[in-house]
């Protein structure tokens, strides 16, 4: 276990300095671009997608600089960053997606059908997303459109709607200090990026609009995730890496570190549920949860799965969490209905293990806790220490290997461990 403490801590310096990278390697050029000087007013009516692109472009010419966006409502279309490009939103400034469907191309996102996001980058690098200003994506309009249409939150079943900040194969980028809200789907994503920090960011949404993930690392490397308020309609965040029923290859998400971050409403901080790339080394520290459906979560399925292994999760509160701790390879179910048969095992097959989760404090949870692997794919060296929820009901464990010391689990109906035949939990 020492030696596992010396990697993570190597890791998290790795990753700070990775972020240190990133600020040096922001753009040193004087060129300052004022969107209005393309042409762009900040009016909330007028339609400043051409004036804003045209600050970008002029700005990347120069071999990088700042646009600037300040004082008041810039209503846009899509808008594309390009590298060494810092786009500034100054307090008080809200950049508004365009509430015309027809002005967001149809394009292939993630490998799937989609639609191109208000802000997004492809292959470039040094680039960042700064200041205390807005990017508001005016989402009702989807969101009705989605509520109507059958697995609208699947991607690769429908045409999927936009995002709102995606960075596609991307290096070293920085977001910090602004509130990303009411995105039409996930709100930020980092698509095969490396190197990205994600801090001091509110990210909003209503509590039931459709999909709209605060943070969705896919098959992504090397991130910091830090001081995140979080307040959504789906997962606070969600790490993914790949497709449900991808043919692959598909990279995993790995080196990843969330730290002091607070989540309101929301589905909690996934790892899943589409995996199929895998992911490894993440780690999360001093994350409060209240009023999201789950707390801790990683989920799969046989159609999504793949290796998820180093993950820990340590000084965690909760309070009002339908579910504090839930590792499932049912998903979308959390247990399966009747009785389970092995299934062949494939490349899409989840297989969880080497997870610590240490120093957990919930209170007025619904569910403590489920741990289930598959018959083929038990979860295996989860590692419990310092667990005191409180809860109506308890903790289920079926096809996985516990242990740990000190957990305390003060349930007000039925038992407060569930222990099935085919798991292995050895807890002091």
């Amino acid at each position: 276990m020492k030696q596992q403490g010396r990697g993570v801590m190597n890791t998290r310096i790795s990753l700070s300095l990775a972020a240190l990278l990133v600020v040096a390697a922001l753009p040193a050029s004087a060129k300052v671009c004022d969107v209005k000087a393309f042409g762009a007013k900040a009016d909330g009516v007028f339609k400043n997608t051409k004036a804003i692109q045209a600050a970008i472009d002029d700005c990347s010419k120069a071999g990088g600089g700042t646009v600037k966006l300040a004082g008041g409502t810039f209503l846009s279309g899509p808008i594309v960053l390009k590298s060494h490009v810092t786009l500034d939103l100054e307090k008080g400034t809200t950049l508004l997606g365009s509430p015309d469907h027809a002005d967001y191309p149809a394009k292939m996102e993630f490998r799937a059908e989609g639609t191109q996001a208000l802000v997004s980058a492809t292959n470039a690098e040094n680039i960042a997303i700064t200041g205390a200003g807005t990017i508001d994506g005016n989402g009702e309009s989807w969101w009705a459109e989605a509520r109507k249409t059958q697995n609208a939150g699947v991607v690769g079943a429908v045409k999927f709607r936009p995002r709102l900040v995606v960075f596609d194969h991307c290096r070293h980028v920085r977001m910090e200090g602004m509130t990303v809200q009411n995105s039409p789907s996930w709100q930020i994503v980092p698509y095969y990026t490396d190197d990205m920090t994600i801090r001091n960011v509110r990210i909003l949404a209503p509590q039931h609009s459709p999909n709209t993930d605060a943070i969705d690392p896919f098959s992504s490397s090397n991130m910091v995730i830090d001081h995140v308020y979080a307040d959504v309609g789906d997962d606070n965040i969600a790490i993914k890496s790949g497709i449900i029923n991808s043919p692959g290859p598909d990279a995993p998400s790995k080196n990843i570190t969330i730290t002091d971050c607070e989540f309101l409403h929301g589905h909690g901080l996934s790892i899943g549920s589409e995996i199929a790339g895998g992911a490894n080394n993440i780690h999360a520290e001093r994350i409060h949860f209240k009023g999201t459906d789950q707390g801790i979560r990683i989920k799969a399925n046989r159609d999504r799965g793949n290796q998820v292994f180093n993950i820990s999760f340590k000084d965690i509160t909760m309070e009002d969490v339908r579910t504090s701790i839930l590792i499932s390879e049912y998903y979308p179910k959390v247990l399966p209905e009747g009785d389970v048969a092995a299934a062949p095992v494939t490349r899409l097959t989840p297989f969880f293990h080497d997870i610590t989760i240490e120093n957990v404090k919930s209170v007025k949870s619904g569910t403590a806790g489920v741990i289930v692997g598959l018959p083929e794919s038990p979860v295996k060296n989860v590692v419990l220490k310092n667990i005191n929820i409180a809860a109506e009901k308890g903790m289920t464990i079926a096809y996985a290997e516990v242990t740990g010391a000190n957990v305390h689990l003060v349930v007000a109906n039925g038992e407060a461990m569930t222990v099935a035949p085919s798991a292995k939990v050895a807890i002091k």
